[in-house]
Formats: C-alpha cells, sequence, structure tokens
C-alpha cells in the first residue's frame, strides 16, 4: 500500500493533559468524539495525573488494542505517549496544545486543532529515532547549561507562555557562569566551558530556535549543538543565526554528530538536565545513545 494510503485507524486513543494550553479539555473530546464518528472511527480518552502517568498508560496499552495514540498536549505529554510506545509499533499521534510543541513543530503537524484533527483519518506513517538520555527517554531534544536552567525555573513558575520564558531567560543570563564539559562519542572528543549543550535528535525547540540544521530524525544519529561562552556583544548575532538555520556559521558554535556520548561536568557528582520540556537532575556522567527507527509517528501527507 502507498504511503499516502495507509490502512484506516479505526480504534484511537487519546491522552489528554487536563493544565497543557488554554483550551478547554471538555470541548476539546466533544470534538474529538465528532470528528471520529463522522469517519467511523471510536475514541478513547485517558487523562494524565502526575502521578505515574507512564506506569498507567502503559498498563491500558496492554489491557486494550488501539489502532494509534494520539497525545493531546505540550512536549512532557508527548513525550510520555511516545515513551509507552516504544518498539511497540502502534502509531503516536500529536495534537500540539502545549507551549512549545517542538516535535510535533519538526513533524510538520499542524498547529492549529482542526489541522493537527486531519490526522485522525488523511496521514503518512514515518519512523523516527529516539534517545536515551542518562537512561531517561527522550523523542526531541534534551541540554544541559542555560537552557536547561532556564526551563527549570520556567517548570516552577506560575506563568506559561513564551512572555514568561523570554523573562526568565533575560534574569539568568546576567549572572549565568557557564559550565565546563567533557564529551567522549563514537567518534571524536570534546573538552571545554559551554553556554549551552544540546543533545539534538531534530532541528527545532518550541520557541522556533534552530538548534540542529539539516539534522533528521530517522538517520541512526544525533548531534551535540555547543554554544560556547560569548561576549555580550555577539549575542545578537548569535540569535540572529538561531532564527535563520545558520548554527554553524558563528564561532562560537559547533555540532558533534555521533550515534553514542559520555558527557562529564568536571568537579559535579550531577547534573540539571531538560529532556523534552522536563527538567531533571541526573548523576553523571551521563550516557546518551540513539534508538534507530523505535517510534512511529503521524505525518501530513506530502504534497
Amino acid at each position: 500500500m502507498a504511503a499516502s494510503e495507509p490502512a484506516p485507524l479505526l480504534r484511537l486513543l487519546f491522552v489528554l493533559n487536563p493544565v497543557s494550553g488554554d483550551i478547554n479539555k471538555a470541548d476539546l473530546e466533544g470534538s474529538i468524539v465528532s470528528y471520529c464518528t463522522e469517519r467511523g472511527r471510536t475514541a478513547a480518552f485517558h487523562h494524565t495525573t502526575g502521578h505515574q502517568d507512564l506506569r498507567h498508560l502503559q498498563e491500558r496499552l496492554q489491557q486494550h488494542a488501539y489502532d494509534a495514540v494520539f497525545a493531546a498536549g505540550g512536549d512532557g505529554t508527548v513525550s510520555l505517549v511516545g515513551e509507552a510506545l516504544l518498539d511497540t509499533g502502534v502509531p503516536l499521534g500529536i495534537l500540539p496544545l502545549g507551549s512549545g510543541n517542538g516535535l510535533s513543530k519538526d513533524l510538520g503537524i499542524p498547529q492549529e486543532l482542526p489541522g493537527a484533527l486531519r490526522l485522525i483519518w488523511e496521514h503518512e506513517l514515518r519512523t523516527m529515532d529516539t534517545l536515551q538520555v542518562g537512561g531517561h527517554f527522550a523523542a526531541h531534544l534534551a541540554d544541559l547549561g542555560f537552557n536547561a536552567l532556564v526551563v527549570e525555573r520556567f517548570d516552577k513558575g506560575d506563568t506559561r507562555g513564551p512572555g514568561a520564558y523570554v523573562r526568565i531567560a533575560t534574569q539568568e543570563y546576567l549572572g549565568y557562569e557557564p559550565a565546563t564539559y567533557s564529551i567522549e562519542t563514537d567518534r571524536e572528543s570534546w573538552q571545554g566551558p559551554a553556554f549551552m549543550l544540546t543533545i539534538a535528535n531534530a532541528n527545532t525547540f518550541g520557541s522556533n530556535v534552530i538548534i540542529n540544521p539539516d539534522s533528521r530524525i530517522d538517520d541512526g544519529e544525533f548531534e551535540i549543538c555547543l554554544i560556547e561562552p560569548f561576549p555580550g556583544a555577539a549575542a545578537p548575532g548569535i540569535l540572529y543565526r538561531l532564527y535563520t538555520s545558520d548554527f554553524d556559521a558563528s564561532f562560537y558554535t559547533h555540532r558533534l554528530r555521533c550515534s553514542q556520548a559520555r558527557i562529564t561536568v568536571p568537579g559535579q557528582t550531577e547534573a540539571l538536565i531538560q529532556i523534552d520540556g522536563e527538567p531533571r537532575h541526573l548523576p553523571v556522567p551521563v550516557e546518551v545513545e540513539i534508538k534507530p527507527r523505535s517510534l512511529r509517528v503521524l505525518v501530513p501527507i506530502a504534497q
């Protein structure tokens, strides 16, 4: 069967995060039921609670068979559902309802709900790589350094949205002290201070910053994208390049391409890492490896 004509997905599960985005979840469920009923699909719903969500979702998937599972939320919800579906062959769909929605943007999924809902009946199947970062699943991006600090502050705050992120980033930038890292990959070594260090299985942060241009999510490799400490006068140029797919052009940026890596922070026993938008404190060294073609995803039909 052609890629543009997949078999119908008739039994669908929608995993909803009740606190993500600003959409009324009751209205959302009604819209989903209407879309599915009109097209002969059956919709079931699973709500996250913040307590052992992965285990509860895995148990449900063991008890019931679904043709696809949709994550209706932000990057954290997408990562949760992706991990539950890892190596199962059941495809992941995304209804992007969070603050960043990074993976959905990299996959070309419409950011407006009506367009994303069309994936229920009009889609292609794509198989993508995933990552293990310090023993934790990652579908999209993880990083150490400045952005991880901002994500942790953002996660603890009461305000959501791009404005809150920019405000926190501006506050933290003024007094931020870069750490020194030691990186050993299956291809090369690197050591030195870094403003931030991004472990990237894709291209773009949810903020539309292009941290890893020309990368593919199904090539069996990932990139470690380094931004070294830079003078204040260089900040506007670096920021401009991050929004124009020109990451590699700066004197202060470079990338390491690999399939395995070990990251050490000399003098520290743990490191703050954000993984798919969720901050974690993990012991070092941090082992990173790619899991090739381990997750099936629903994407728009290529034009």
